[in-house]
């Protein structure tokens, strides 16, 4: 059985939906702990399914990043400084994140084709309605959280579905979809350019809004895999009780810690050092980790044309889709099992430290090397950061840990941005600023790399004391009792199961 699918980012997939060998070799027993298994094919109408999710996240995951394209405009149009009209893509990547489960819920109940066709129609109607916008507070609710909240609708149920689709081949599959996010960044500024010429920043809004339109045709052909008929005597055992016949509050109160259980890990944030210090690393980190995208062209833009100030996203993307898929290859060799903390430090590290090169000059070449390195070890980041997350955790709980990771970034990803567009207006320059986030995200790195070096010694001088002292080894304690899994549906609850007890 799958375990509930998180909320978030982009490379995650769900768990098999097929029984495991061990699952099936115990016969009924297996049967009765997988009653919504399915056969995924790896293959077949699953390559439509990952073209769709590429497009899914070229649409979504990239675009916040664009906003970038239509600063200048917004800042004149609405009379804004920097730090109000930065509120607009930073509410819209916190909505991005933070919405994750309501978007589980919204799977668990009416399916991903659903979800992700109903987040398209909001995102799409979202950014049309912003072309409309007669103030500043009118974008943040429409391009903010509207159409934040489409994008999140929309990527998460994608990236579920497609881990249904392959199992043998899902590092593959999760591989090739986290390109999508690059190939956004590659077309979107040069469209978002070429509107902004032709027909003003609201035209270009409105336009904007149609394409956002066409996950709708992605999510149409995500259709759910053909689930393994339950036993009557599954159903019966799954068959949903009314908290309200125990008194409505507590039930109300039993359903809302089994929610925040099953979609935020606050448990486990408390009892794994090791998860707590990657979550609290990650969200430092966001503080100042995508801000740099999002005033990058502004800050070009006073030596430059801004269709070659636009061109710095493109080559920034390009730069992703090219390095992504060889690194994730290269890091699932067996030598850098163990190591994933300590590459994805050092990339962090490098990428911190690279926006101190935009203090040198806001010239093109200059930027270009700023560009480069900050792809490079960007790509490196966003390859490794859920198999890190996976080797911190137990899988059985990653979706939870995944979800509470997520509400967690979406804080520091909300107040990045204005946060640098205050220190931009106080300062009149944006070198303090790229120096603000170098700061920010390499100490966040320096924090991750000594912290796990410093459990791992641990851990091995434990490890290594054992035999000395004698004493004999904890038994182990089972835990799958306590533990609780449920099916993530493809195509809607439609009877109405709950989650089922392993």
């Amino acid at each position: 059985m799958a375990p509930q699918q998180p909320s978030s980012m982009e490379e995650q997939a769900g768990e098999p939906c097929e029984p495991e060998s061990e699952g099936e070799k115990q016969g009924s027993k297996s049967d009765q702990n997988h009653p919504a298994t399915c056969d995924a094919p790896d293959g077949g109408w699953g390559w439509v399914v990952l073209v769709a999710t590429i497009l899914v996240l070229a649409l979504t995951l990239a675009f916040p990043a664009c906003i970038g394209i239509f600063y200048l405009d917004l800042q004149d149009e609405f009379e804004a400084s920097n730090s109000e009209t930065s509120w607009v893509p930073s509410i819209m990547t916190s909505v991005l994140h933070a919405g994750g489960p309501l978007c589980s819920v919204l799977v668990e109940r009416f399916g991903c084709r659903a979800t992700v066709m109903f987040g398209g129609v909001l995102s799409g109607l979202g950014m049309a309605a912003s072309s409309f916008s007669h103030s500043i507070v009118d974008l943040y609710i429409t391009a903010g959280v509207i159409t934040g909240l489409g994008f999140c609708l929309s990527f998460q149920p994608a990236v579920t579905i497609l881990g249904h689709y392959f199992v043998r081949r899902r590092p593959f599959a999760n591989a090739m979809s986290s390109t999508g996010t690059a190939l956004g960044l590659c077309v979107l500024p040069f469209l978002g350019d070429y509107l902004q010429s032709k027909l003003g920043w609201r035209g270009s809004f409105l336009v904007l809004g149609a394409v956002l339109l066409n996950c709708c045709v992605c999510g149409a052909v995500m259709r759910p895999l053909r689930p393994r008929k339950p036993k009557k005597s599954e159903v019966m055992s799954n068959s949903p009780s009314s908290p309200c016949k125990k008194g409505c509050v507590p039930g109300i109160c039993q359903s809302l810690g089994s929610f925040l259980r099953r979609h935020m890990a606050f448990d486990l944030f408390y009892s794994n050092l090791r998860f707590r210090v990657f979550s609290l690393a990650i969200t430092w980190m966001m503080l100042g980790f995508v801000v740099p995208l999002i005033f990058l062209v502004p800050y070009a833009s006073k030596t430059m044309d801004p269709s070659r100030a636009a061109l710095l996203l493109s080559i920034l993307g390009f730069v992703n889709i090219f390095v992504r898929p060889p690194a994730g290859v290269l890091f699932s060799l067996p030598w850098f099992k163990g190591r994933h903390i300590y590459v994805f430090s050092a990339a962090l590290l490098i990428n911190g430290l690279s926006n101190s090169i935009c203090c040198i000059s806001p010239e093109f070449y200059v930027l270009l090397i700023y560009v480069l390195t900050y792809g490079l070890s960007m790509s490196v980041v966003g390859s490794l950061m859920f198999t890190v997350l996976m080797d911190t955790v137990d899988m059985s709980q990653f979706p939870s840990a995944l979800g509470l990771l997520s509400i967690m970034e979406s804080v520091t990803l909300l107040i990045g941005p204005p946060l640098a567009g205050m220190l931009v207006d106080r300062t009149e320059q944006y070198t303090y600023m790229f120096l603000a986030c170098s700061i920010s995200v390499a100490l966040s790195a320096v924090f991750l790399m000594v912290s796990f070096y410093l459990l791992d010694s641990r851990d091995a001088a434990q490890k290594s004391s054992l035999p000395a002292s004698g004493s004999p080894a904890k038994p182990a304690i089972n835990m799958s009792t306590d533990c609780q899994y449920s099916s993530v549906p493809t195509d809607g609850d439609k009877t109405n199961n709950p989650s089922s007890e392993a």
